[in-house]
């Protein structure tokens, strides 16, 4: 069974209507039983699935202990990141992952939902309805 998600309407922009792709992501805590939700921008263009910081502790994780700490460059230029060593259990509805986590070290930022070990282990369809499809 697919998994699918309406487009999240942003408004008007310089050049038009904004749709945005974005994703419920369920994340399991590595320690306690406990789940947090989480709406994720749907990036074809991020390497990784990232989280602001403030999600590190909704799900108790230590970026001191848990985490191994990089540099990462983007859009927004150069940022730190916590790197989660081991990889977490994550649901799209239906669709369960065990994938790797990286928090940035700002809350400023979206959460995204990245390729690696994650959105590359689904068949994902954009389509022109503003719709979003995760198949297995």
């Amino acid at each position: 069974m697919d998994v699918k998600f309406p487009f999240e309407d942003n408004g008007i922009g310089k050049f038009g209507r904004i749709f945005r792709p974005i994703a419920k992501v369920t994340l399991t805590s590595l320690k306690e039983n406990l789940s947090v939700d989480v709406w994720m921008i749907v990036d074809t263009g991020a390497d990784y699935t990232i989280l602001p910081r403030h999600f590190s502790k909704k799900l108790r994780i230590s970026l001191e202990r848990d985490c191994f700490k990089d540099i990462t460059y983007g859009v927004g230029g150069e940022q730190i990141i916590f790197f989660l060593k081991k990889r977490i259990k994550a649901s799209v509805g239906h669709l369960k992952r065990k994938i790797p986590l990286a928090f940035l070290d700002s809350n400023e930022v979206p959460a995204l939902l990245g390729r690696l070990g994650f959105l590359e282990t689904f068949n994902t369809e954009f389509l022109k309805t503003h719709t979003l499809i995760f198949k297995d």
